[in-house]
This record gives C-alpha cells, structure tokens and sequence, in this order.
C-alpha cells in the first residue's frame, strides 16, 4: 500500500530565530525529497535570520508585517487589531498566489497571521512547537486544528502529539566517530586531546564567553582542548601557556555538524534546536539556560537530564570557578562522558522532519471533499 498523496504546495510559517527556521527547512526539504515537484513557500519577516537563510536553501520567502502580539495591556493593545489585519491581508495573498493547500506554522510572530488566514481560506492547518513551553502564536494556531505537534512530552497544547524537533539531515545522520578526523581538521584541532564544545548560538552568549575566556590558560594546561563558538564580533585571544592543548575560538561555525564531530562535551544555552541536536548525536552536555523569557529553556533540557544526559547550571553561578570544580574534571573522565552521551542519545530522535511530513499529508488527505451541490457552480460559496 502506497503513501497517501501530499499536497502540490505548502506555505510554511515561521521566522525571526533560527529556532523558528531551522525547523521549517528542514521540514522543506523532507517534503522536496517526497516529491522534488511540490512547491514551498515561507512566509517571514524582512528583519528575521529566515530573509537570508530561506532564500540561501532555494525556496521562496514572501514577507508579512511583524506583529508581536501583547502578553499584557500596554499602548501596543490599542494598535494590534490594525496591524494584525494587515498582517493576516498579506498572509492570505501568500496562500492564495502560492495556492498553498495546507499551512504549518512553527511559532513567532508571523504563524498568528498565517493561521487566520488558513482559517479564512479554510485550509488545513499544521503547529509545530519548538519549545516545552508554548509559546503564544502556537496557543492560539493549536486550538483551529487537530494537527499539533510538540517537540517535548511535557508542552500542553490541545490536540498534541509529541513528535521531536526537525532537524537537518547534515545533523540528524551525523556519525560522530566516522567524521571526527573531518572536524579535527576543519577547525585546526588535535585529536590527541579530549575537546569541549562552547557555543552560546547564533548570537553568543556573554556569560560562558566571559567565563570560559578567563579559563582558557587554565584548561590549555590541564590538556583540556576548547572550540569555542563566540557569536560574530565577540571573539578574544585566548590566553594560553607555552605547553598544553589549543584553544580555538571563531565567531560562528557554518558547519556545526562538524563541531559536533569534533567534541566530546559542549557547554552551551539549552535552546530547544541545541537540546534536540545534541541528543540525536548523542553528546553530553552541561546546559546553561538563557536567563530571560518565558522560562522555556530550563524545561528544554528537562527530558535529557532526566536521563542523565546532561547537567544543568544556573546562569548566574556559571563562574570561572565553576568551570575548574566541575567542567574540567568532567571533561578528562571519558568512562563518565560515555555514560552520559549514551544517555543523550536514548532520548535523541532523528526523523522528526519526516514524522512531521507524514502530520503535513494527513492534513492535506484530512480536506473535506467538495459539495455535490458546489460542482459546477450549483449552489455554494467560496
């Protein structure tokens, strides 16, 4: 029994973060390698990583106004209902020049619109959250649709089905062992040593930047090798003795997938992507959750450190000294880091972007059949 037929096009909502679009391309492309001839479009914003990285992967990006919408009463309430419909106005006009038969939405300010629109149009509607705590967006998308998908089992949504975070395939089919060599040499490493991975994200993040950067000499000696990832224009020169393992920082890596290759332990925010990249390849991890929003970070990294996957500090007492009583002797005890990867990976979930394809053509199959009275023009309405 073949796969039931999926749409010929699809409007795929999203943007701002790369927790937002990294998810969305990656659904793109499982849907592409299903059917090479089905047309995808996103909708963004002008000011969102998604206005380079959509057009950069080959897929067309139309653009909405950005309407954040209020979390409580301010001067902003008074002015949503005119921005929103202008907002819903261009997502519509997206749905209908696209002739998108089914619209996912992966949260941000961009997904509000794009589901009224898919309501108005009568359109199926596809929600993925990202993250354990919905955000609003998604609150709102989740209660038009049976279609909702959560990447972690404790978000509440209505309708939810837990199934993972879509992830790229240059990631989600990462052999670590195989590719280890390829890491090594793409960042000027030395696979003599064991290495920690610090990455704050696209952005960086100052608390392990600041910390590690005062370290740097500490862990050269004591033969533990760094790649770090500072976020663009935050990079130093580390400070390191005549003797002892490199310590390498760059501003971004185009190519994580390779640094993951590279590392034994990562030290990093637990963003909902990192946490469910991390797992998939199966490495352990000291989580630093971002100190601001809604919370959502610390709960990112709940499952895995259930499992023991990972450990978790408070952002305030990740100090230098924090990293010589604990990073540095968990980064030379391989028998415990093999534990905890192996934890990580029993947690990690690869096909998400193909799980979720499958929730996109039961939605698209899910579209009532045409009245017998609208054929032809007999009765009925648009």
């Amino acid at each position: 029994m073949g796969a039931a037929p999926g749409p010929s096009s699809v409007l795929l909502a999203g943007g701002g973060s790369a927790g937002h679009v990294s998810p969305l391309l990656a659904l793109a492309d499982a849907l592409r390698r299903r059917n090479p001839e089905v047309a995808v479009t996103a909708l963004g914003t002008e000011t969102g990583l998604e206005a380079r990285l959509v057009p950069a992967r080959g897929y067309e990006l139309r653009y909405v106004p950005r309407v954040p919408l209020p979390r409580r009463p301010d001067p902003a309430m008074l002015r949503l209902p005119g921005a929103l419909r202008g907002a819903v106005a261009a997502a519509r006009q997206a749905i209908d020049e696209s002739g998108a038969e089914v619209v996912v939405g992966f949260g941000g300010y961009v997904s509000t619109p794009a589901y009224l629109a898919a309501r108005q149009r009568r359109i199926p509607i596809v929600v993925h959250e990202q993250n354990a705590r919905a955000g609003l967006a998604n609150r709102v998308g989740a209660r038009m649709t049976p279609f909702v998908a959560t990447t972690f089992r404790g978000t509440v949504l209505p309708h939810a089905s837990v199934l993972g975070m879509p992830l790229r395939r240059e990631v989600s089919q990462l052999d670590r062992a195989a590719r280890r060599d390829e890491g090594m040499t793409a960042f000027g490493l030395d696979p003599q040593w064991p290495t920690i991975l610090v990455t704050g994200g696209s952005l960086g993040a100052q608390r392990l930047n600041t910390s590690f950067a005062s370290r740097a000499a500490e862990l050269s000696a004591a033969g533990l090798q760094v790649l770090h990832v500072t976020g663009a224009g935050k990079e130093f020169e580390p400070e390191r003795p005549d003797i002892g393992a490199p310590y390498v920082v760059v501003p971004y890596a185009d190519r994580m997938e390779l640094a993951y290759a590279a590392a034994d332990l990562v030290v990093c925010r637990s963003g909902a992507n990192t946490v469910c990249e991390l797992t998939a390849v199966g490495l352990p991890a000291v989580y630093v959750p971002l100190p601001i929003g809604n919370g959502e970070q610390r709960f990112n990294a709940a499952d895995v450190l259930a499992a023991g996957g990972g450990l978790l500090v408070e952002d305030a007492a990740f100090t230098p000294e924090w990293i010589t009583d604990n990073v540095v002797p968990l980064a030379g005890d391989g028998e415990r880091l093999f534990a905890m990867g192996s934890a990580a990976a029993s947690v990690g979930q690869r096909d998400a972007d193909d799980a979720l394809a499958d929730m996109v053509h039961r939605a698209y199959a899910s579209r009532p059949a045409p009245r017998a009275d609208a054929v032809g023009g007999q009765g009925g309405s648009a």
